[in-house]
């Protein structure tokens, strides 16, 4: 049924917990914010940066600037480092390269370092193409325009055989803004409410459902 999948990175591909809050935390500290407890700064693993750090803690303008580059500084020391990949992850990606698939991550994260985080996993070789926002988070974060560059980029023009395959909301949601088929997957941030609410098409338990889902 589908060619061409396309997958969230962190909570879907990797548990990346430890690593973006602790990034969130150095951040914040150095706003002179005292951080709160680890689970509360969960809400952001999947949304931008910068609308996080606005909605949760008021940091707009110069100040996001700011704590976004005292967030990279920490990250790219060593919060990449401070994941895991999903247990049966590897395993489902070699089986969709055995089946002819193409692999696209379609990502939040700015493409240099999501390369990077799968590059440490030892599972980039798997993926057909990587798509995020540049650097400076101008282009491409909205999860519908990083699905839509991805495409392009592939010439792939047929979305009816393409399925996003992601752990929260923003994911399912920029499925339907680019037209294609979502899967909402439990192993990551987000529940069944949230997963079901946004409108996924399917939503799976383990990552052993997907192959038989993509495959049959």
């Amino acid at each position: 049924m589908y060619q061409t999948i396309l997958f969230d990175l962190d909570g879907t591909i990797t548990d990346p917990g430890i690593g973006i809050t602790n990034s969130v935390m150095y951040a914040l500290e150095k706003q002179g914010i005292e951080p709160p407890a680890r689970e509360e700064l969960y809400v952001f693993i999947g949304p931008p940066l910068r609308t996080s750090f606005e909605k949760y803690f008021g940091i707009t303008g110069e100040r996001f600037d700011q704590a976004l580059h005292d967030y990279r500084e920490n990250y790219l020391a060593r919060g990449i480092y401070e994941a895991e990949l999903i247990p049966g992850i590897r395993e489902l990606l070699i089986a969709l390269k055995e089946a002819g698939k193409t692999l696209i991550v379609a990502t939040g994260k700015p493409t240099p370092m999501a390369e990077e985080v799968l590059r440490a996993f030892d599972v980039l070789k798997y993926f057909d193409f990587v798509s995020g926002p540049d650097l400076t988070e101008t282009v491409n974060i909205r999860k519908s325009d990083a699905i839509n560059y991805a495409l392009s980029g592939l010439g792939v023009t047929d979305k009816a055989s393409c399925l996003m395959i992601g752990d929260r909301d923003n994911d399912i949601l920029g499925a339907k803004g680019a037209g294609v088929a979502s899967a909402g997957v439990l192993w990551g941030y987000g529940d069944r409410q949230e997963l079901s609410g946004a409108g996924a098409d399917f939503i799976l338990k383990r990552p052993g459902e997907l192959l038989p889902l993509i495959l049959n």
